[in-house]
């Protein structure tokens, strides 16, 4: 895998899925209430794979294995995390943005960990302080160029250990 990173943004060439998963294991343990990453991408770009990887990361480090559905269809899933929820959002089928009340993903945006696919849905209501990962597959075959981004400084310190850990994920 390789890495660049500038300020608070990070670029990182994921050769296959298992180093899409690993991405996602590094970044779960660094997770906290409030925290909003928005995976954005086309369809096949990865999107779930990270989100349920970095799940099922979660909670192993809690000695728990559960099925981790899609949220295709439910648009959320929640796993509770011994007092933390973790929010698996897919908007993909989102119809009209008031829909998003109703969702409560306003209340979850800040006492949950929130992940959430398709957040060009959330329109101005995403949160301004969310990490973005942008996911944008090769044509050529399953390698998948990764961009983690975010203006808020709770991120620059986990870019940057993200960063210091490019050379890990290769293995």
């Amino acid at each position: 895998m390789q890495a660049t990173a500038r300020d608070s943004a990070l670029s990182l060439t994921l050769p296959n899925a298992a180093a899409t998963a690993a991405l996602a294991e590094r970044l779960s343990p660094e997770l906290r209430s409030g925290d909003v990453i928005l995976v954005q991408g086309p369809i096949g770009a990865g999107k779930s794979h990270f989100c349920r990887s970095l799940i099922t990361a979660r909670l192993a480090a809690l000695g728990r294995a559960e099925d981790i559905p899609s949220p295709t269809f439910t648009l959320v899933q929640t796993y509770d995390l011994d007092g933390i929820e973790i929010w698996h959002c897919d908007l993909y089928r989102l119809g009209l943005s008031d829909d998003l009340a109703e969702l409560g993903l306003d209340e979850a945006f800040e006492t949950a960990i929130c992940l959430v696919e398709w957040p060009d849905r959330l329109g101005d209501r995403a949160p301004s302080d969310a990490l973005t990962l942008s996911l944008v597959p090769d044509s050529a075959g399953e390698a998948r160029e990764a961009q983690l981004s975010s203006t808020a400084p709770r991120w620059h310190p986990v870019i940057a250990g993200l960063s210091n850990m490019a050379g890990e994920l290769d293995d």
